[in-house]
């Protein structure tokens, strides 16, 4: 009986195609790229959804880091009344590694109008673009030995 692949596509991920159709519909309007409270409620779904505790989550902040990151600080960051406190963009990989949500990221390469990729899909891709590539190459390759094959055998008259 033949083995069955095995599906590891995670419910929430994307295709490629709908990642590109994201990237290339991006909204260029006034105020469009103002996604302070998408950024929050984003940060805030990803705690929500992760097993560990705030404090666990600074944590592990604090060690990808190697500085402190307290639980005021995390709450600051994500309370709707907290306006003027920003997430700093350089905790971002940290928090994303700590919680293990990529969303965030996600948000913004989204807002960007590019898109990301988890890393054995981005060397999919780039092995694709290889292939792609020498298509190509064996197509050039192709056209020049038919140029090749007719100046070598010269003009030929049929009349």
């Amino acid at each position: 009986m033949p083995k069955r692949k095995k599906k590891i596509d995670h419910p929430d991920q994307f295709s490629l195609l709908d990642l590109i159709r994201q990237g290339t519909t991006t909204d260029h309007s006034e105020g469009s790229l103002d996604i302070q409270r998408q950024l929050r409620a984003c940060v805030s779904s990803c705690i929500k959804a992760c097993p560990l505790s705030r404090w666990e989550i600074v944590g592990r902040m604090s060690m990808f880091l190697d500085s402190e990151i307290s639980k005021y600080m995390l709450d600051t960051w994500t309370a709707e009344s907290k306006e003027h406190h920003r997430f700093p963009a350089e905790y971002l990989p940290a928090f994303c590694r700590a919680v293990d949500c990529y969303d965030p990221l996600r948000l913004l390469a989204e807002k960007a109008g590019v898109f990301i990729l988890p890393g054995p899909d981005a060397l999919r891709s780039e092995i694709q673009k290889i292939e792609e590539h020498i298509k190509e190459l064996q197509k050039e390759r192709q056209r020049r030995l038919v140029i090749l094959e007719e100046i070598s055998n010269g003009p030929t008259d049929s009349a």
